[in-house]
């Protein structure tokens, strides 16, 4: 007797165990193009960086007068909406370090006076006829509203924020080259089914552990 053996594909929504009333706990998200998704694929969000706005400004306080001017562009596509904080940690003549924190309140680097930093928000710092203190700072606002992201599939070894879990996708989506499409997600409050999450191939346990973290960070908790 010959058999056959069939693969059932995700359904939408599987995934969910719970979530919040009123739909509270969904988004809808833009799917950036060459995309294959899956219903209960863990997104990540990247900035589209030609639909983001940031300007820079110095402390009132500040006691050095040097300049902060951005690049062009000023963000990468890991850029978070919000003002990210650089401040003087290390001042020397003619020179200085600077923290540079999200607007979580992360830090992601250190610049150095006189040298460009490339990372979510690229910018150089230029020194002034007077020096900088330690405590002098900067802020750089970026202003990105949700039409300026697009989610891709999660990559643990990505390097532009697709490495960052964000959101898990509800519904599949195929976008083809210069095409998108929007689709509903789960963004916070939430608890889904790790049996119907869709996950990188190639993620390793310790990964996996580190991105299921991430997403609890968000409110959404992975049940195995």
């Amino acid at each position: 007797m010959n058999t056959r053996e069939f693969t059932e594909p995700r359904h939408p929504g599987e995934a969910i165990l719970s979530e919040a009333n009123f739909h509270r706990s969904r988004e809808v998200v833009t799917i950036a193009q060459g995309q294959t998704i899956a219903p209960g694929t863990v997104l990540a969000r990247l900035a589209v960086v030609d639909g983001v706005v940031a300007r820079a400004a110095p402390g009132a306080g500040n006691a050095g007068n040097g300049v902060l001017t951005l690049g062009d562009p000023a963000v990468s596509s890991r850029v978070k909406d919000g003002v990210y904080t650089v401040t003087c940690t290390e001042a020397s003549a003619n020179g200085g370090t600077f923290d540079v924190a999200d607007p979580d309140g992360k830090s992601i680097g250190a610049a150095k006076v006189g040298v460009a930093f490339n990372k979510a928000v690229k910018f150089t710092i230029a020194d002034g006829a007077t020096d900088f203190a330690a405590g002098d700072r900067f802020t750089i606002t970026v202003q990105a509203d949700i039409e300026g992201y697009r989610h891709v599939a999660y990559d643990q070894d990505g390097a532009d924020g697709s490495e960052v879990p964000d959101v898990i996708a509800i519904y599949g989506a195929a976008t083809g080259e210069g095409e998108t499409t929007n689709i509903a997600v789960i963004a916070r409050d939430a608890e889904v089914n790790d049996h119907c999450i869709v996950w990188p191939a190639e993620i390793t346990p310790a990964e996996k552990a580190d991105a299921v973290q991430a997403l609890e960070g968000k409110g959404i908790i992975v049940r195995s």
